[in-house]
């Protein structure tokens, strides 16, 4: 099976696609750029990995929660492109996709995986590898760096931008339970494929028209009188 990843969730711009067993990415900071970007590096990627769109099974993508608009860019791509192919898709959380490439360089199998999502809150969850899996320890949920779910036990790796912004305050509320701390990870679209796969082998994948964005927040923005 041929599959086509897209994660533009944070600040970075990642593509990947996989050739039967061979997968082939990229993934860089792109900033305000990702809209530019998003189409050339699917083409680069495809041409690296010797494929044609036409060629591709199934197309994955970061479905959040992340940058409102880096989501909207990834699903709106996302549907556009197996729209036109008539094929399925696969949105994959950004913070499962976060854990999985953060578990993978460090061989970790504890991770608390949170983002920055601005407005002094992050986007958090926690996963213990199952198997070949994950086991969802603490939903993805937006909260106030203070009130994040505890982990139970030791020797988790904290990864994600949410400890470069509001490191104290998590470190304060998680305590000894985290034993490494990685503010650089960021989900990417490798990891979102490699969850993608067997769903898409498992006959899981969704009409392009259901590729939507995953929030977990309403607001954008604050109000004068909030801030």
């Amino acid at each position: 099976m041929n599959l086509l990843a897209i994660d533009t969730s944070t600040d970075f711009c990642s593509v990947a696609a996989s050739r039967g067993a061979e997968i082939v990415s990229r993934h860089e900071p792109a900033g305000r750029r990702q809209a530019e970007r998003i189409l050339d590096m699917v083409g680069e990627v495809l041409a690296e990995a010797r494929l044609e769109i036409a060629q591709i099974h199934g197309i994955a993508y970061g479905a959040g929660p992340g940058s409102f608009t880096g989501l909207r860019i990834a699903a709106g791509v996302t549907q556009g492109l197996a729209l036109a192919r008539g094929i399925g898709v696969v949105g994959v959380g950004t913070l499962l996709a976060l854990a999985e490439e953060a578990a993978e360089e460090a061989a970790a199998d504890r991770i608390i995986a949170c983002l920055d999502a601005h407005m002094g809150e992050v986007y958090h969850a926690a996963y213990r590898r199952d198997g070949a899996g994950w086991e969802e320890v603490s939903v993805p949920g937006l909260y106030k760096p203070e009130a994040v779910p505890l982990a139970p036990g030791r020797d988790w790796l904290a990864c994600g931008d949410g400890f470069a912004a509001h490191r104290e305050r998590l470190g304060a509320r998680l305590g000894e339970s985290v034993s490494a701390i990685r503010p650089e990870a960021t989900p990417t679209a490798r990891a979102v494929l490699k969850l993608a796969t067997p769903r898409f082998a498992a006959g899981d994948a969704k009409d392009a028209a259901e590729a939507v964005p995953v929030y977990l927040r309403d607001k954008v923005a604050l109000k004068t009188s909030e801030r």
